[in-house]
Formats: C-alpha cells, sequence, structure tokens
C-alpha cells in the first residue's frame, strides 16, 4: 500500500502558522515513507475563495521548502459532490430542511443543536433543485444528513488514543447549503476516499469534525478508514490557542521579517515532535529520516518567539557570508553596497533576524544615535568615566585610523587609568552597551564624527 497524504488549506486568507505546522507533517512523513504528498484546496466556499490566497498558498509552502506530488481543487469537482449528496437524499439517507435558526431556538433552545424535526415532514427540494441560481421559490432549503440514533463513533487516533462519540449526541448536520453548494465534509469524506488518502494529519481543533466524516464516508460504502493523527493546538504565552486577532500568526508576516526558510521550518516541526536524541536544531534530512506521527506528543505545543529568534540566528550563522550579504542587504536600506560587505561579517554575528539589520549598524551609517537612558545610566554615571573620555579623544587625535590602532588607544587608555574604557566609548559612539564589535565599524566613520560623539557625551557628563 502506498501512503497518500493531503494537506488541505482553504484560500479564504493568509496561511496561519499552524496550518504550516500540518502541512510540514504531512510532507515529513510523505517523504519519510516514500509516500504521497497531495496538495488540495478547499476552494468550496466560493463566496470567500480568493485566487491570489491560492497563489499565496503555493508561494508559502514552496518557502518552507514542501513540494508536493499531486494537486487538486474541490471547486473543480462540484458535480461528483452534488451527485453523492443526491444519492444519500433518494437513498433516505439525508433529507430536506427548511428550518431556520429562529425556529430550532424557539424549539429546543439557544444552544440545543437541531433537533431533526424535519426528518419525516417530507420537505420539497427548492423549485431550482438548491442550485442557488435565484430562480427558485425563495425558500432556505438544505440537505441535513441523517445520523444514527444510537451506536459509537470511534477510531483511533495515532496521537489522541482511542475517540469515541456517541451517535445519539450527534446532531443531524447539514451536507449542502441553501445555495445547493456541498458542504466541506462532504467534499473531504469523498475526496479523501477517492484519492486513496491512508493518513489524515491535521489540527486538534478538527476532532469534532473527524465523526461527520467516518458517518459519510461508510454511508458512501467505505469500510476503512484512514489513519488520523490530530496534531496538538499551538497556543501562545498565555496558554491559548493561537488566534489571529490577538497573535502573529500569518506565515508570510514571518518571511517579510527576515526569517529564514529553513529557520521556521525547523521550529515548527518541534511544535509538537522531537527526535529522540533531544537535538533541536539539525538538517531537514536528518528530521526526515528520524520522523515519526507515533512520537509527536498530544500536550499543546507553545509557541515561542524568543526559541524561534534562537533559531533563526543559528542558522543565520550558517550561511556562508555571501548568501547572508545577499539575503539581507535589502534590509540594510540605501548604504553603500562595499561598505555593507565590509560590515556584514559583524552583523552576522549579532542579528537573530534580516529586520535588526538597520538597528545593528545604524551609528555607523546614519546620524548620531539615539542614546539608550538604562544603558547610559548602568555605564556613564560611574566614577571616572569623564576621565576615560578626556584621555580617549586625546589620543584618538592623532593615533592611525584603524580597527587595532583604534583598540590599542582605547583599551590602552583604560588601562593606563585602572578603568574600563571599551564601555564609555561604545556608549559615546554607538548609544548602546552591546552591538557589533567596536573598533572594525568604528574605523568606517570618520575621525571628527568619532571626536564629536566622545566631545557630546563627556558634555552631557
Amino acid at each position: 500500500m502506498t501512503v497518500r497524504l493531503r494537506f488541505s488549506p482553504a484560500p479564504t486568507g493568509f496561511l496561519h502558522v499552524g496550518s504550516a505546522r500540518s502541512a510540514l507533517f504531512n510532507w515529513l512523513y510523505a517523504r519519510r515513507t516514500g509516500g504521497v504528498m497531495v496538495l488540495r484546496i478547499e476552494d468550496t466556499d466560493v463566496d470567500r475563495s480568493r485566487p491570489e490566497m491560492i497563489a499565496a498558498i503555493h508561494d508559502n509552502l514552496r518557502w518552507l521548502g514542501i513540494d508536493w506530488d499531486e494537486e487538486y481543487r474541490q471547486s473543480e469537482r462540484f458535480e461528483q459532490y452534488r451527485e453523492v449528496t443526491k444519492k444519500f437524499v433518494d437513498s433516505g439517507q439525508a433529507y430536506y430542511c427548511d428550518c431556520s435558526r429562529e425556529d430550532v431556538v424557539a424549539r429546543v433552545g439557544e444552544n440545543a443543536g437541531y433537533d431533526g424535526h424535519c426528518r419525516d415532514r417530507g420537505v420539497e427540494p427548492p423549485d431550482d433543485g438548491g442550485a442557488g441560481d435565484g430562480d427558485g421559490d425563495n425558500r432556505s432549503v438544505v440537505v441535513r444528513f441523517r445520523t444514527p440514533d444510537s451506536g459509537v463513533t470511534a477510531w483511533d487516533d495515532l496521537i489522541r488514543g482511542r475517540v469515541e462519540f456517541e451517535n445519539e449526541v450527534l446532531e443531524d448536520f447539514v451536507i449542502v447549503r441553501s445555495n445547493g453548494v456541498p458542504m466541506f465534509h462532504v467534499a473531504n469524506a469523498y475526496d479523501d476516499l477517492d484519492m486513496n488518502i491512508t493518513h489524515v494529519v491535521r489540527g486538534e481543533d478538527l476532532v469534532n469534525t473527524t465523526p461527520r466524516v467516518l458517518l459519510l464516508r461508510e454511508a458512501m460504502g467505505a469500510t476503512e478508514h484512514p489513519v488520523y493523527a490530530h496534531l496538538p493546538l499551538i497556543v501562545n504565552e498565555q496558554r491559548k490557542k493561537l488566534s489571529k486577532r490577538r497573535d502573529d500568526v500569518s506565515l508570510g508576516d514571518y518571511a517579510e521579517r527576515g526569517y529564514l526558510p529553513e529557520a521556521m521550518r525547523n521550529y515548527l516541526i518541534t511544535l509538537g515532535w522531537g527526535a529522540k536524541d533531544d537535538i533541536e536544531i539539525r538538517p531537514i534530512e536528518e528530521i526526515v529520516e528520524r520522523f515519526d506521527l507515533a512520537d509527536i506528543n498530544k500536550a499543546p505545543a507553545f509557541f515561542d518567539i524568543k526559541k524561534l529568534d534562537h533559531f533563526n540566528g543559528e542558522y543565520i550563522r550558517q550561511l556562508d557570508l555571501d548568501s547572508f550579504i545577499e539575503q539581507s542587504q535589502s534590509y540594510a536600506g540605501d548604504v553603500d553596497g562595499e561598505l555593507y560587505a565590509r560590515l556584514a561579517p559583524f552583523v552576522q554575528e549579532r542579528v537573530r533576524r534580516f529586520d535588526e539589520v538597520p538597528a545593528t549598524i545604524d551609528w555607523v551609517v546614519g546620524e548620531s544615535p539615539q542614546v539608550e537612558p538604562k544603558d547610559w545610566k548602568k555605564v556613564m554615571t560611574k566614577d571616572g568615566v569623564d576621565k576615560v573620555l578626556d584621555l580617549v579623544l586625546e589620543r584618538l587625535t592623532d593615533v592611525t585610523w584603524e580597527p587595532e590602532a583604534l583598540a590599542d588607544a582605547v583599551l590602552g587608555a583604560g588601562n593606563e587609568l585602572g578603568l574600563k574604557s571599551q564601555l564609555p566609548v561604545r556608549i559615546a559612539v554607538t548609544g548602546r552597551r552591546s552591538g557589533m564589535p567596536l573598533f572594525e565599524p568604528m574605523a568606517e566613520l570618520d575621525r571628527s564624527v568619532v571626536l564629536d560623539r566622545i566631545k557630546a557625551a563627556r558634555d552631557r557628563l
């Protein structure tokens, strides 16, 4: 049996990092087993699906290094879904329902599900057959699946273990909207069966839809079901599910901020899975070799931005210098290319993301930087700083303007006074306590610029 997996995004918005994680886990298992990776675009919601979002999905997946072997669009398969739902109605496995939400609430209350009111009422389809062409009798008629009154719908989840739902608590759910468009449950059940999908790997938030899909598959004649693996939720610092309303969850946003795709991919893979040797940062080839769905943890996974930054910084430092310059220079702004190439080795050692480049080099390529108040207070208020700056000013007035000579002058002044000298000079020249090494970038500045900054700091004292 060939292992076949599918990733099924809806083109109604940006690609969520949680969806990207699902895509990665499907891809990893397909590549680990020599199986097939299917990309299936869930564009049955014709009102919200947008072509540009399909292109964005392609771009985001390729950015992460995910390829696929087959691609389908559910909007091109509507007739197959309509045919199967018609068979359900003809066989009595589904029925027409003209109840509004207000009708249901009036009968059973606000919090109850649908009560099966139309099961045996013999509701007729609209005149247009639910085609949604606007020429019917204006009734809002849907098609509902008749769920069993007893028994259990269950499956053995690779991650969550045995999952069971009592059929009596499953409401008769809608399978065709009032506009004649089949619901995604029908499309998923039919496509998984038709495409011989062997493993369904998706988020834990979809667990409650699985019984519906299983019932639909059985109604279509399936006697076996795929292996299900519902991935743990991804949560924020408050341990709440990542939400686009309050969290930064767009994969594209991370790409724009200067995260490397290799780092993002590696980090997303750790959200729920880890190699048994506990090494987290490793080449994708090694991850593919070690990956197994059975090793995924069912506990919620914390999306830790600081940890992602650490991963990205490690990957940035693994780049050869030319690659770093090529990928990062656009973030530096209007900076002379030769100057940036000279600064790049020092920048590469400091930044965790490419969008940190401007703030790292601003004191070299821009105007006199604003001094960080907390850094000033911590360094410049100590006894003897005035003496250090006075002596450094004297030494730098006629020193050879190259890194080694600058270092000797600054550090020598401190040694002579028995005081720390590099930090006060760094604050005066760069405005911050940390950043690139001081002397090589400082040599890129004109002597007069450096002396003026030190004099300004001395005056401020």
